[in-house]
C-alpha cells in the first residue's frame, strides 16, 4: 500500500523532534508530512530550509508545536519523556522510539515507514542498508588485524559509546574497547571514573564524536597517563561527525560506518 492510494488514512501533519525521523521520511519521499523538525537536524540539508524549527533534543516549543497542529509527534528515548507527556497531555499523538541497535534502526526503519503508509519504500530502503553493512562486514574481513577501538562519546565527564556505535564498530573491522558499557542505554551508566581503564584497555584506535562540540584529540593524547596508549603514541585519534554518527537513523548505517571502516583500513595498512 502506497501513500499516494491511501494518503488520508496516515499522519499528514507530523512534527519530528529528532532528525532520524525527518532523514527516513525524505528518504522514503514522504517528506511533504513534515510540519515541524529538530533544531539540531541537518540531515538532509534541505529539511532545515523547508521546515520550521520547533525542538531541541532535550526542549521542545510546545506552543509552537501545538499551533502547527500534528497529528502525529515522533520523538526518541526517555529523555524526551517530559515533551512527550505535555503534548500527550495537550491531546496529542506521540510515537516515543527507544531502539538503541543496529537491528533496532533498521526495525525504526520500517517502522516510521508503515506508519505513513510507506512500507515497501522503506522495506526497500532497510535492505539497501542491509546490503550495504554486509558489504563493509565482508570488506573487514579481509583485513589482518582487527584494532581494539575506544570511542568517546563525551569528554567531561568521560562516556563511552553506545550500543548502535559499538555494533558498528564490530562490522567495521573493530573490537569495541568497552563492550560492557556498550549494553547500558543510559550515558549516565557508561561514564567512566576516570580515564586510568582507557589506559588499562590500551586501545589501537580512539574515536571521538562529543556530541555537538569539536573533538580535540590534543586534549585527549595530554590527559595523564594515556601517553602509554597505542592509539595516542601512534596518533590514531580521529573524530566522527556527530550527525553521522550519534543519531540512530540511517546516517550511522551508512555514513558512520563508512568513516568508521575509514579509519580501521588506515590503520590496518599500516600494519602490514
Amino acid at each position: 500500500m502506497t501513500s499516494s492510494t491511501s494518503r488520508d488514512s496516515f499522519p499528514q501533519r507530523i512534527v519530528c523532534l529528532t532528525e532520524e525521523p525527518t532523514e527516513v521520511l525524505y528518504a522514503l519521499g514522504e517528506e511533504h508530512r513534515i510540519v515541524g523538525i529538530s533544531g539540531f537536524t541537518v540531515r538532509p540539508p534541505r529539511a532545515r530550509k523547508e521546515k520550521p524549527k520547533v525542538s531541541a533534543f532535550t526542549s521542545a516549543k510546545v506552543g509552537e508545536i501545538l499551533a502547527l497542529q500534528p497529528d502525529l509527534v515522533i520523538g526518541f528515548s526517555d529523555i524526551q519523556a517530559d515533551i512527550a507527556r505535555e503534548l500527550i497531555h495537550a491531546g496529542i499523538e506521540v510515537w516515543i522510539s527507544n531502539h538503541r541497535s543496529v537491528e533496532g534502526i533498521l526495525a525504526y526503519i520500517r517502522r516510521l515507514g508503515a506508519m505513513v503508509g510507506a512500507y515497501e519504500k522503506a522495506e526497500s530502503y532497510a535492505q539497501r542498508a542491509e546490503t550495504h553493512l554486509a558489504a563493509v562486514r565482508a570488506a573487514a574481513a579481509r583485513l589482518p588485524r582487527r584494532p581494539k577501538v575506544y570511542f568517546e562519546e563525551w569528554d567531561e565527564p568521560i562516556i563511552t559509546g553506545i550500543r548502535w556505535v559499538a555494533e558498528l564498530i564490530g562490522i567495521a573491522g573493530g573490537d569495541d574497547a568497552f563492550p560492557e558499557l556498550a549494553r547500558e542505554s543510559l550515558a549516565k551508566h557508561r561514564i567512566l571514573a576516570n580515564g586510568d581503564e582507557v589506559v588499562q584497555r590500551a586501545p589501537d584506535i580512539i574515536l571521538g564524536s562529543w556530541c555537538g562540540k569539536r573533538f580535540r584529540s590534543e586534549r585527549v593524547a595530554a590527559r595523564p597517563g594515556w601517553d602509554a596508549i597505542p592509539a595516542v603514541r601512534t596518533g590514531d585519534m580521529h573524530e566522527i561527525k556527530s550527525p553521522i554518527i550519534l543519531q540512530p537513523g540511517p546516517a550511522a548505517l551508512f555514513d558512520g560506518l563508512d568513516a568508521i571502516h575509514a579509519r580501521i583500513v588506515e590503520w590496518a595498512q599500516r600494519q602490514r
